[in-house]
């Protein structure tokens, strides 16, 4: 079992209780990591109930029979938001914006009050207004807010974060899909777009942060039936094509996910940086 007693986790993105981000923050608090998540201020209620109803118990266990998943805070953050002073008056007035206290920079110091250090950061970030529009539909505006949500954010996160992270040793993980390098039709909205400037992203930081003694990485994970992924079209025969190709003949899960995230989060991955791992049963190999 890898250990990750002593270790605080910021795990962001997660928006409920079947995505990639919640298996990965569960399974870092099965290791012994003091987790903390992060949602979108919109998201904060729904989240709270998949913490707290008990019709949702069953998919707060932890694996390996460690308990129950009881995260030390639930913070709310728009990282499109970089400063409380950069977000828009607008929003002031909308749910989870009216004290203005959800950008990048109020997220890690409300962190810092409750660690103060920081191990691991997860990022699992993606958005488009435009999702379901085509790569040649995209307005420019909807691709560059994808850019912004879903790419951009892991610098800006990054930066403001390692601070908490000095002497630390840290991870950084983001997660990213095979759009990023194939042609994948239905993955609209500018998202394959995004997807290949945080992988490219995430191999600039990992010099930077390098010289500092933490890691960059990516997760590429195959197709899998989240909530967000059911707004980009028919997922379910998306992960029945898949699977029908990969080397493994199987889809994945989001343990596999939740897996790689730990090994990548842990000291067996020590030598480990500006990688793009495939989780995806092998389909990404395949020509045909």
């Amino acid at each position: 079992m890898i250990a990750l007693r002593s270790k605080t986790a910021l795990v962001t993105g997660v928006a409920d209780n079947v995505g990639f981000g919640w298996h990965i923050a569960k399974i870092l608090q099965a290791a012994g990591a003091n987790v903390i998540l992060s949602c979108h201020p919109r998201v904060r209620s729904m989240l709270e109930r998949f913490l707290t109803k008990d019709k949702y118990q069953e998919s707060r266990l932890l694996p390996f029979n460690k308990g129950t998943f009881t995260p030390a805070a639930v913070i709310s953050c728009d990282v499109g938001i970089d400063t409380a002073q950069a977000l828009p008056a607008e929003l002031l007035s909308q749910k989870g914006y009216e004290n203005n206290n959800v950008s990048i920079q109020d997220l890690i110091e409300q962190t810092g009050e409750i660690s103060a250090s920081l191990d691991i950061l997860i990022h699992s970030v993606a958005f488009s207004p435009e999702v379901t529009k085509s790569h040649l539909e995209v307005s420019r505006g909807a691709y560059l807010t994808a850019m912004s949500v879903s790419s951009y954010s892991l610098i800006a996160l990054t930066r403001a974060a390692l601070p908490l992270m000095q002497n630390r040793q840290a991870s950084i993980v983001g997660l990213s899909y095979l759009a990023s390098e194939r042609a994948v039709p239905f993955y609209g909205g500018g998202m394959a777009s995004a997807k290949a400037a945080l992988e490219c992203d995430a191999r600039s930081l990992s010099w930077f942060v390098g010289e500092m003694g933490h890691r960059m990485n990516i997760i590429s994970a195959g197709p899998y039936a989240s909530r967000a992924a059911k707004s980009i079209g028919d997922i379910e025969t998306m992960i029945d094509a898949t699977a029908a190709r990969s080397p493994l003949r199987r889809s994945i899960s989001p343990q596999d996910v939740a897996n790689a995230a730990l090994f990548l989060c842990s000291d067996l991955s020590t030598a480990i940086t500006g990688e793009v791992l495939h989780v995806d049963a092998g389909y990404h190999v395949m020509g045909v």
